[in-house]
C-alpha cells in the first residue's frame, strides 16, 4: 500500500488528463459508432437522428470555441490564484490525495449539476444537454454556451482545502468521462450491488426524463449516493421519455445551442418588473411556467 503514498508532479498528473481525455473521446466515439450500428439493425435509422446526433457534436465545437480562452485563462488562473493566496493547506500530490480530491469533486458535481436544474440563468445553458428526444453517446456532446462557467464556483473549494488545481481539473475530468459513459440505451440494468451505489445508465436515463415522477432527479456524477443522500433518487421503473418541454423540434444547430437564453431573454423583456426579472434568473424553470399558467389562466376568466 505504500504507492498510495507515492508523490507524483503536478506535470504527471496535468499529462494524465490530457492522455486519457484523448482515448477517451476516441472510445467514445467507436461507441457512437457502434449505437449507429445497432439502431439500424433494430430499423429505428432516422435522418431526424442522424441530424440531431450531428447538432450535437457542433454544439461540442461551439462550446470549445466560445469557452476556450475563458476556461485557459479565468479557469486556469483563477484557481492558480486561489490555491497560491486563500488555500488553507497545500496538500502534497499522492494517490491517496487524488482519490479524495476525486471523491469530493464528485460531491461538487452533484451540487452544481443540481444548480444548474433550479436556477433560471443555469438552465437557460444546461437545457441544451436536455434537450434531445434521444439517448446515446452524443447526447453527452451536446453542450450549451455557458456550460464551462458554473463549475468553476463549485469546484474552487476544493483549491481552498489544499487541492492542486491539476489535480481538481482532473478529478473534474474524470466525473465528466464517467458521466459521458452513461448516455446510452444499450445498457439496461446492471448488477444490483453496482446500481446501489454507482451511477448507471439506468440512472442517468430517468434524468434526462420528462416523465413527471423523474423530473430533476439523479444529478450524480460518479456515486448515485449523493442523491440518495440529499432525496432527489429516482428508480427507473417506466419508460423513459426524452428531451425537455416544451419540445423545440429543431436539429438546427444554431436554434439548439441559443434556444434556452433567447427563450430566457424573452421571457426577461416581457417580465413585468425588475423583481420579476430577478426571480426569473435565481428561481427554477418550474417557477416561471407556474407564472405563464397563472397569468394565461387569469386572462382567460
Amino acid at each position: 500500500m505504500e504507492f498510495l503514498n507515492q508523490t507524483l508532479t503536478d506535470l504527471e498528473v496535468y499529462g494524465w488528463e490530457e492522455f486519457i481525455g484523448y482515448w477517451f473521446f476516441i472510445a467514445t466515439v467507436a461507441l457512437f459508432i457502434f449505437e449507429l450500428v445497432a439502431v439500424g439493425f433494430m430499423k429505428k435509422m432516422t435522418w431526424n437522428l442522424i441530424g440531431d446526433s450531428i447538432t450535437n457534436f457542433i454544439t461540442l465545437v461551439s462550446y470549445r470555441v466560445l469557452g476556450g480562452v475563458f476556461i485557459a485563462l479565468f479557469y486556469l488562473a483563477g484557481f492558480f490564484w486561489i490555491y497560491e493566496n486563500f488555500s488553507i493547506t497545500q496538500l502534497p500530490i499522492t494517490w491517496v490525495s487524488l482519490i479524495g480530491c476525486i471523491i469530493i469533486a464528485d460531491m461538487a458535481y452533484y451540487w452544481e449539476h443540481r444548480f444548474m436544474h433550479v436556477c433560471g440563468l443555469g438552465w437557460a445553458t444546461h437545457t441544451v444537454h436536455h434537450s434531445s428526444p434521444y439517448f446515446n453517446i452524443s447526447v453527452a456532446y451536446r453542450f450549451g454556451p455557458l456550460d464551462g462557467l458554473f463549475p468553476f464556483f463549485f469546484h474552487a473549494p476544493l483549491v481552498m482545502l489544499g487541492f492542486h488545481p491539476f489535480m481538481v481539473f482532473l478529478a473534474e475530468a474524470l466525473v465528466q468521462f464517467y458521466q459521458t459513459a452513461l448516455h446510452t440505451e444499450l445498457v439496461k440494468k446492471l448488477p444490483r450491488p453496482v446500481e446501489a451505489v454507482m451511477n448507471t445508465p439506468s440512472h442517468h436515463r430517468v434524468h434526462h426524463a420528462t416523465n413527471s415522477k423523474y423530473i430533476d432527479k439523479n444529478y450524480a456524477g460518479i456515486f448515485i449516493i449523493w442523491d440518495k443522500m440529499f432525496g432527489t433518487f429516482a428508480e427507473e421503473d417506466e419508460k423513459v421519455r426524452f428531451g425537455v418541454y416544451p419540445r423545440i423540434n429543431s436539429v438546427n444547430p444554431v436554434k439548439v445551442f441559443f434556444h434556452g437564453f433567447v427563450k430566457l431573454g424573452s421571457q426577461l423583456w416581457n417580465a413585468p418588473s425588475w423583481s420579476y426579472r430577478f426571480k426569473l434568473l435565481v428561481k427554477p424553470p418550474i417557477w416561471a411556467w407556474e407564472q405563464e399558467q397563472k397569468a394565461k389562466a387569469q386572462a382567460s376568466s
